[in-house]
């Protein structure tokens, strides 16, 4: 298949087939913290009343964006919220794709950039305050709710969370699960190769008694009424207690292609074991790897990774024989809005 082609090929897999008769609006905005000196930065797609043609959103010459008219009038109604949580080292760019399909499905979706474990912003400083991430993502809540003209109004009730990888974590955090940094500590001498060990290490975050604390806190925003977990990690450290008595369900979904850095069984798997069993569900998608929740890559895309990053090009791969990263996709999007829909409040 020639090269263009294929592109095209992987752009329609990659956008909702009923996007001309749902518009979906994007929009961008900052989010000022004089206080913690942690500006956000927040997008938002929503449900949008308009005639303009859409525009790719966060594409580049590696990945495939998404589709959306910017700055597009939000759609009369309610509508649920989803907030969205990227992984460690990426940005809300990398979950673009189910952003822009929960939206054509009536979600209004915001996501923000973590500050200090995002692509472009890799502060040490700012990564160990890793207790910040689910109060990043309360701000994205409050950011939504406070500007229905802006965004549309959200449905009283209906506000999920949905985070891949770090972002897992951070959602499950906001959900009520509560970590124990002495546990995972333990835990990480047993098993020092796991990803979430890796990184824990590197950011450091209870490395003073104060953010220690911090961290292990409640950091539970009571307004979230389900969570979704991609492929998340640093689970190990959640204690059973907490999780034993999560307050909302909890969608669990795990990439099915073990590697050293990342089992689903000593993860998420792991994690399930421990959560509440009547408003649980927990699915491993057998072809998918850890990267399999983040953007397409284009033809070309994994050897401009190389070429910049070495190793770091296997962000490109599924399992091996795996189905089309659009069609897991799919799969994924799929899921989450049964899941959403069933558990949402009556």
């Amino acid at each position: 298949m020639k090269t263009a082609s294929r592109a095209l090929f992987l752009l329609c897999l990659s956008t909702p087939a009923f996007a001309a008769e749902s518009p979906v609006g994007f929009k961008t905005a900052k989010l000022p913290d004089a206080q913690n000196h942690r500006p956000l930065e927040l997008v938002v797609w929503y449900p949008a009343t308009t005639t303009a043609k859409p525009e790719l959103i966060a594409d580049n010459t590696v990945f495939i964006g998404a589709l959306g008219v910017p700055d597009a009038a939000p759609a009369a109604g309610e509508h649920p919220l989803v907030v969205l949580s990227h992984g460690h080292g990426g940005n809300w760019g990398k979950q673009v794709w189910l952003a822009s399909a929960l939206a054509h499905k009536g979600y209004i979706v915001a996501a923000v950039n973590h500050p200090g474990t995002t692509t472009k912003d890799r502060s040490p400083q700012a990564a160990a305050q890793l207790w910040q991430r689910p109060a990043d993502v309360s701000r994205a809540i409050d950011a939504v709710l406070a500007q229905p003209k802006q965004f549309g109004a959200v449905a009283n009730h209906q506000i999920a969370a949905v985070g891949h990888s770090l972002g897992g974590w951070t959602v499950m955090e906001i959900a009520g699960a509560r970590f124990d940094p002495d546990l995972f500590s333990k835990d990480c001498a047993e098993h020092p190769k796991l990803g979430g060990c890796i990184g824990y290490q590197e950011m450091n975050p209870a490395g003073t008694p104060a953010g220690k604390a911090q961290l292990a806190a409640d950091l539970r925003d009571k307004r979230v009424t389900a969570v979704v977990s991609l492929d998340l990690g640093l689970s190990r450290g959640f204690t059973s207690a907490s999780l034993g008595v999560l307050p909302v369900p909890a969608l669990v979904i795990a990439g099915g292609v073990p590697t050293e850095d990342m089992s689903p069984q000593l993860e998420s798997a792991d994690m399930v074991k421990r959560l509440p069993k009547a408003s649980t569900q927990y699915v491993e998608i057998g072809d998918a790897t850890h990267f399999s929740f983040m953007s397409i890559c284009k033809p070309g895309g994994m050897a401009l990774i190389e070429e910049s990053s070495p190793g770091d090009g296997m962000i490109c791969r599924d399992g091996e024989g795996a189905r089309p990263r659009a069609v897991i996709q799919q799969q994924v999007v799929e899921l989450i809005t049964g899941f959403l829909g069933r558990t949402a409040p009556k």
